[in-house]
């Protein structure tokens, strides 16, 4: 056998060989290979749109953080000024019923004395009546006596 026919021999079933796979195996090759790039290819776009998702979201969280942030700082503020506002008022109710109290008391406190002033006018009117009788020795009348001691308290 001859080196360069055998040579030849396996050249042309190499080519027939190549042939036959580009026609029939390539292609199918090549399909599988196209549909994996494509898939690929999406699977990198979902990545990169659930990416960009993923951020849209962040930024949107992040901004209702500090949406909700500033709704509780403004009720908290609310709040405050709510609980100055009753305190106020609770403040202002107190030194009313505080004021009603003491010109109640204030009142009860100056009948009292009223009531005292009568009763040291009547002991004094009787005391004065019984020191005059005592000084001058004798009965004077009451009810005169009385008079005369009511002109010299007012008078006092």
């Amino acid at each position: 056998m001859n080196v360069n026919l055998t040579l030849i021999i396996n050249m042309i079933f190499f080519a027939a060989f190549v042939f036959f796979c580009m026609k029939f195996v390539w292609p199918h090759i090549m399909a599988a290979i196209e549909e994996r790039q494509n898939k690929i290819a999406e699977g990198l776009a979902a990545s990169e749109r659930s990416q960009k998702d993923l951020e849209l979201a962040q930024e949107k969280a992040a901004e209702i953080l500090r949406e909700a942030k500033g709704q509780s700082a403004e009720l908290v503020d609310s709040a405050k000024k709510r609980h100055t506002e009753i305190v106020d008022s609770a403040k202002d109710d107190a030194r009313a019923e505080a004021d009603k109290i003491k010109s109640g008391a204030q009142a009860e406190i100056e009948q009292e004395v009223n009531r005292a002033r009568e009763q040291l006018r009547s002991k004094v009117a009787t005391l004065a009546v019984a020191g005059a009788e005592k000084v001058i020795e004798r009965n004077i009348d009451e009810a005169a006596n009385n008079d005369m001691f009511d002109k010299l308290v007012k008078d006092l």
